[in-house]
């Protein structure tokens, strides 16, 4: 029952699709890139692939670490791949976009141009390099217990995340680049870590022992987020006035929005999940659930934001 309750973690992919499709629809009349539905997707898997490498590494203390469990590593293993598939596929399409072609009219000439003299394709391969390394070193631990260091596949999947942000229009503010690392790489945390619990955990003690620990990072990630968010728009806006009038403010209002119901989601599971789960009064599937519904819905803001890094 376990597992099939799990692999209900993949409706996140058609919910950060709905969060795309909602960006979209904020837009108009600026056109997001249709790459941006692939970019969701990356973001997802990304965050998982990094919450699995951040959980193994913070079990390391622990008296049964799950570093040591082969399943994460299977996890890592398959998570990663598809990231690395996702990947080249956005690449692809970016470098097409970027020519103004259909994909399929996209040459080995124009892509290679686009991989060695453009800034944003080497980023795309930089990026495509590292989910490479982190799914080839996932690979290696599963068959080897002796190389189950979560660090390389913790530093490789956030270098891949914050790639793009680090290069975005921020990078040209003052400390603009650091509040975009602080930002993807929060969200992902918050994210990718919730969902490795749903993935890995079995028993009420599992959850005894790590959703306290979780409540307490993803409150840092929540005020994290939100701050450099914030930040972010006001420098970008530059005014209230262009909330309501460009589909960028309009889509900076829909994750307002949507961080505002997860803010309030995650306060009410503080109030009675978490405290039930200490005090080991719920069951493992029950919170199992929970994690599901609340993973499944932090995927729409992941589409809004990947509709936003392609808007004008």
């Amino acid at each position: 029952m376990g597992a099939a309750r799990q692999s209900w973690l993949l409706f996140a992919v058609p919910t950060s699709l709905v969060g795309v499709a909602c960006g979209w629809a904020l837009a108009q009349p600026e056109d997001p890139s249709p790459s941006s539905a692939v970019r969701a997707l990356c973001l997802v898997l990304g965050s998982v692939v990094l919450g699995l490498a951040a959980l193994g590494w913070c079990s390391r203390a622990d008296s049964r670490p799950l570093l040591r469990d082969q399943r994460l590593w299977r996890l890592s293993t398959a998570v990663a791949g598809a990231w690395m598939l996702a990947e080249a596929v956005l690449l692809s399409m970016t470098a097409a976009e970027a020519d103004a072609l259909g994909l399929s009219e996209l040459s080995v000439g124009r892509f290679g141009a686009y991989v060695t003299e453009i800034s944003a394709g080497r980023v795309d391969l930089a990026v495509l390099v590292c989910t490479a390394a982190a799914t080839v070193w996932s690979a290696v631990a599963f068959r080897r217990s002796d190389a189950r260091l979560p660090v390389p596949v913790l530093v490789l999947a956030a270098l891949a995340l914050v790639a793009r942000p680090i290069t975005g229009h921020m990078s040209q503010q003052v400390l603009g680049s650091v509040l975009d690392v602080v930002h993807a790489l929060s969200a992902a945390v918050w994210f990718g870590l919730l969902a490795a619990l749903a993935l890995m955990l079995r028993s009420r003690g599992d959850w005894s022992s790590w959703l306290p620990r979780y409540s307490v990072v993803a409150w840092r990630c929540v005020w994290l987020l939100t701050a450099t968010g914030v930040i972010d728009a006001a420098v970008r806006l530059g005014g209230v006035t262009p909330l309501f009038d460009t589909g960028y403010g309009r889509i900076v209002l829909a994750k307002a929005v949507a961080l505002a119901a997860l803010l309030g989601l995650g306060w009410w599971w503080r109030r009675t999940w978490v405290v039930q789960a200490a005090a080991h009064r719920i069951t493992a599937e029950g919170s199992l659930r929970r994690a599901i519904v609340e993973v499944v819905v932090m995927a729409v803001p992941f589409g809004l934001a990947a509709a936003l890094a392609t808007t004008a």
